[in-house]
């Protein structure tokens, strides 16, 4: 398939349609992906509250998929958002956006508050999508995922922020009815200057001595291409990143945005509670 006219999500709702999503999660993440959900699974998480939808072609094929489970943690309704995947030569078309909409407004219906899911911290694209939908972050997971379950995730370990979204919240809703303005970095103290090696930027240490309202994180904006360019400085990276997420965030700092400073650097605004 090379292109898709219109779609359509709903849940899944038959045995052939959780195998095009087990086959779907292998597309994605590889055949040596060992923490895909299996077709029983899929069925019994939407007996019991979770989410397991597809987005399916006109003719009936399936583009892409959210699974999630819903339960309980201090004292009220949370839904832990597993796995998002749409077909590789499809992405940028709108679908994973339609999924994630599609999701909260199952879960609303639900009285679902909150969506938690996991993302990579030096990946600037999916950053920049998660944060339009309208997510904070306040805990950072060091190898949240051992050594990782595809070789994707191979070679800088599995560090993640954890996504919070607040789906009835005033900040997700002015996001979804399109508040997407560039976020304003003025007074963002960085955590952490830039300089250059061999045409790739590198992070000089973190300043973990700061304790302005309004700090800055700077990360490469291209982690898979540097990561094949220079494995070393890639894992110099996550190290520096790392020790400044992990000394900022449980002191009361939150992310609230990526923004794109050009072609080769992202940088986090991190905001004081």
């Amino acid at each position: 398939m090379s292109d898709v006219a219109s779609f359509r999500i709903r849940p899944l709702s038959s045995y052939a349609e959780y195998d095009a999503c087990v086959a779907l999660q292998r597309m994605a993440w590889g055949d040596d992906f060992t923490d895909g959900v299996p077709p029983g699974l899929l069925w019994i998480t939407q007996r019991f509250g979770g989410v397991a939808s597809g987005a399916f072609s006109e003719t009936g094929e399936l583009l892409g998929f959210v699974f999630g489970i819903t339960g309980f943690r201090d004292g009220g309704p949370v839904h832990w958002s597993d796995l998002l995947a749409v077909r590789p030569e499809l992405r940028g078309r709108g679908i994973g956006r339609a999924l994630k909409l599609h999701q909260r407004e199952c879960l609303l219906a639900r009285g679902v508050p909150l969506v938690q899911w996991t993302f990579e911290p030096l990946e600037s694209r999916n950053a920049w999508l998660n944060f339009r939908l309208g997510i904070t972050v306040r805990e950072y997971l060091r190898d949240a995922y051992g050594e990782g379950a595809s070789h994707l995730h191979r070679g800088l370990g599995t560090d993640r922020f954890v996504a919070d979204w607040r789906l009835a919240s005033e900040r997700v809703c002015t996001r979804l009815a399109g508040d997407l303005a560039q976020p304003d970095l003025a007074g963002a103290v960085p955590v952490n200057d830039v300089a250059w090696s061999h045409g790739w930027p590198r992070s000089r240490a973190p300043r973990l001595d700061l304790d302005q309202p309004r700090l800055r994180v700077r990360i490469p904006a291209r982690i898979q291409d540097l990561k094949l360019a220079d494995p070393e400085l890639a894992l110099e990276w996550r190290a520096l990143t790392r020790a400044a997420f992990e000394h900022y965030l449980p002191r009361g700092w939150a992310v609230t945005e990526l923004v794109r400073d050009d072609a080769a650097v992202s940088s986090y605004l991190l905001e004081r509670d």
